[in-house]
């Protein structure tokens, strides 16, 4: 605290340092030194180093801004990130705005992605715990010694609460605003004082959202809204098979219709640049190109599936391993055999990818979108522009949702958007619009995945043995991550949620190969947590009915060692009056639990299952994510990654018929609907440990609980996703 360096009680004044002030605001924050730790390990947080930037800004007219360095898609992070900040500052929530923070990796970098700015992985809140508790606690500090200089006390007698500085003994008061021109030039306390959790006023309450009203009258501004003087449109015409390149192409008809200005080849394809989106579509439409299919993926789905299944017959590069699993297999009272697979998942966010750019006056470029990972995306397009990355200023927008479509390795539209603006000489603000046909067909994907896995119980209904294969196309592998992702040839994103399973399996083996298809693959929201929850967890599943044991109990008997998970698990079951047995005939409950991200969720899913239909009735939620910043947008995350994963989990996949994706748009990829949105209950374990993630960990159980109640409804055990609805008829 400021008082310890002065042991007079009437603090003198310091001497003036212009700590990044402006004309009358306080601007004080401070960076943690980047730790390329994996987010799915959780945060180490425990040796926190500090060193002052700017993360807020306290105005002369009270406003207290919060730089907000991470992408806000629809998750809330803005609000969150904003309360740990204020809470620690004491200021009144109605005073708090946020305001995107600029691309700079040395001020704004993710400590647990390394030295880049960049969203992803739940980290958001995870990675700005103390970073933004130490910005606030300086503030209060600066404004507290401010005061006290003023009215000449013991900085020891004030407090700072609702936005004012007060003295009690004096009833004297002052607001934020009237002390942070001053206060601004005292040095910048390296170890504030940090809260107590019994002091915290925001933080574990609801607190209304920032962005909710400037979202509901249509205020707010996503990049699909830019609009810059003379800006103009284009579209891209891309190969109908990845990995194809253009042959030729006649713009005669395209160039004859009206609004279309230019024509261009590009790597991606071919560009269409007109006055307005319309226009840029029908000159597209009128575009005839010849493609080159030498080096393009021709398969169908079925034919890369195939080959899954024949590399799935060997052991593959070993993941993990733990004992003999063979030999305990052959031992095994009962052994289970199952085959998963799980099909390519487009993001599909309801706002398309689009990107605007112009050149300034100054020489360098601005350039207006929704940026995830700012520092490739900066680097990439500086490279193509041919400056040097200081030169390419990101004004960052709110996005339209991007469950990890936004964060490519290759910064692709936005490479694409700085492509076609410079062959089209950079005249003109140029805004890039992907249609959502353009991403649904030519966008990157979950990869599909083929598990096959044999499991063997003794005559007790203990696990003796686990031998799990996994075969899908690395999402690391030739990216700029690869180095800190992928160790021995194996990406740990396809294998992460089984090969580091929290069950106690005394004989376990997890082989995994790489698969070789032409098709782009990304994360998509939890990543490999999305496929390896799910065969975890109904293979678990399959094992408790074998040994005649209640799902839950039998879970909880191979947790001893995860007592998080555990205590979800019992949370969850206990407030879903958790029952084995089918509730009436053609309905049950089904239950899951895993950990993503450093952070543990369990659900019990109520499911009808009759007739070839299955209706989810009601999803019983209980997550422990640390201490709870926001409650209100952590149950609102749970809420939304159940309507997300819904659609996946009952119908939703991408399939390949000689190379071409068959769907396009939402009428063959169909989102969840209103109308069967079950119940969703969310139940919070209250904690005092620093917090991680909700964006993604909701996402791996859903799956798995509804088939699991599907098989205690039916006696019908599907495994694959989308759940084949055929496979409960007559059940």
């Amino acid at each position: 605290m400021l008082n310890a360096r002065r042991p007079s009680p009437l603090p003198a004044r310091p001497s003036r340092r212009g700590l990044l002030a402006g004309a009358g605001a306080l601007v004080v924050a401070f960076r943690l030194d980047p730790k390329p730790a994996r987010a799915a390990a959780g945060p180490n947080l425990a040796d926190v180093k500090a060193q002052p930037n700017a993360f807020v800004r306290i105005g002369a007219d009270d406003t207290v801004t919060v730089i907000i360095k991470h992408l806000d898609m629809g998750q809330g992070n803005t609000t969150g990130l904003a309360t740990i900040l204020a809470d620690e500052l004491g200021a009144d929530w109605g005073q708090v705005r946020t305001e995107f923070a600029p691309a700079d990796a040395t001020l704004y970098n993710n400590s647990l992605m390394g030295p880049i700015q960049g969203t992803g992985g739940s980290t958001a809140v995870a990675n700005s715990w103390f970073q933004l508790r130490k910005a606030g606690a300086a503030a209060r500090e600066m404004l507290m010694a401010e005061a006290a200089f003023r009215w000449k006390v013991p900085v020891s007698e004030i407090t700072v609460t609702d936005g004012i500085v007060r003295h009690g003994p004096s009833g004297r008061q002052a607001r934020f605003g009237e002390l942070a021109a001053s206060a601004a030039s005292l040095p910048v306390p390296s170890e504030p004082r940090l809260k107590d959790p019994s002091e915290w006023r925001l933080i574990g309450q609801k607190v209304p959202r920032l962005d909710s009203v400037a979202k509901t009258n249509g205020t707010a501004v996503y990049s699909l809204d830019i609009r810059r003087p003379n800006q103009v449109t284009a579209v891209v015409a891309r190969a109908p098979r990845f990995g194809a390149t253009v042959k030729s192409f006649d713009a005669t008809a395209a160039r004859k219709v009206a609004g279309v200005l230019d024509v261009v080849q590009v790597p991606t394809g071919v560009a269409l640049i007109a006055r307005d989106t319309w226009a840029a579509m029908k000159g597209r439409a009128a575009l005839t190109v010849s493609w080159d299919d030498g080096t393009a993926e021709t398969r169908s789905s079925d034919a890369i599936l195939a080959e899954y299944r024949e590399r799935a017959k060997g052991p593959g590069l070993t993941a993990s391993e733990r004992g003999d699993p063979q030999a305990a297999l052959k031992g095994a009272a009962k052994v289970i055999e199952a085959e998963f697979t799980f099909p390519y998942l487009a993001h599909a966010a309801m706002e398309p990818l689009n990107a605007t750019i112009e050149k300034a006056a100054d020489g360098g470029y601005d350039v207006y979108a929704g940026f995830q990972f700012q520092t490739i995306e900066q680097a990439t397009m500086a490279a193509i522009l041919g400056v040097t990355p200081d030169r390419v200023r990101l004004h960052s927008n709110w996005a339209g949702g991007s469950f990890g479509r936004r964060a490519t390795p290759t910064a692709d539209y936005l490479a694409e958007a700085a492509t076609v603006f410079k062959a089209s000489g950079e005249k003109a603000p140029l805004h890039l619009v992907w249609t959502r046909e353009d991403d649904m067909a030519g966008g990157y994907y979950r990869p599909t995945v083929l598990h096959k896995v044999r499991a063997g119980i003794d005559a007790k209904g203990a696990v003796v043995g686990w031998d799990h294969v996994i075969v899908g196309k690395s999402i690391m592998i030739g990216s700029p991550f690869e180095a800190m992702i992928v160790k021995n040839g194996i990406d740990s994103t396809t294998v992460e949620g089984a090969s580091d399973t929290p069950y106690a399996l005394p004989a376990y083996r997890f082989g995994v190969h790489n698969g070789r298809e032409g098709v782009p693959v990304l994360w998509w929201r939890s990543v490999g947590h999305t496929h390896t929850a799910h065969v975890m967890e109904v293979m678990i599943d399959e094992l408790a009915h074998a040994a005649d044991v209640d799902p839950v109990a039998y879970r909880l008997s191979l947790l001893a060692q995860a007592p998080r998970l555990a205590g979800v698990l019992r949370l969850a079951a206990e407030k879903a009056g958790w029952s084995a047995k089918p509730q009436e005939k053609g309905r049950g409950l089904g239950v899951a639990v895993h950990e993503s991200f450093g952070s543990y969720v369990a659900m019990v899913a109520d499911v009808t299952a009759q007739d070839a239909a299955i209706r989810v009735n009601r999803i019983v939620a209980a997550v422990d994510v640390g201490v709870p910043v926001n409650p209100d947008v952590i149950r609102a995350q749970v809420e939304g990654a159940v309507g997300f994963a819904l659609s996946a989990v009952l119908r939703n996949r991408i399939t390949l018929k000689d190379g071409q994706v068959q769907e396009h748009n939402f009428d063959a990829y169909e989102p969840t609907r209103m109308s069967e949105m079950p119940k969703v209950e969310v139940h919070i374990v209250p904690s005092q440990v620093a917090p991680t993630g909700i964006g993604e960990p909701g996402v791996p159980v859903l799956g798995p609980s509804i088939a699991n109640a599907v098989f205690a409804a039916t006696g019908r055990r599907l495994r694959s996703l989308p759940l084949d609805l055929s496979g409960v008829k007559g059940a």
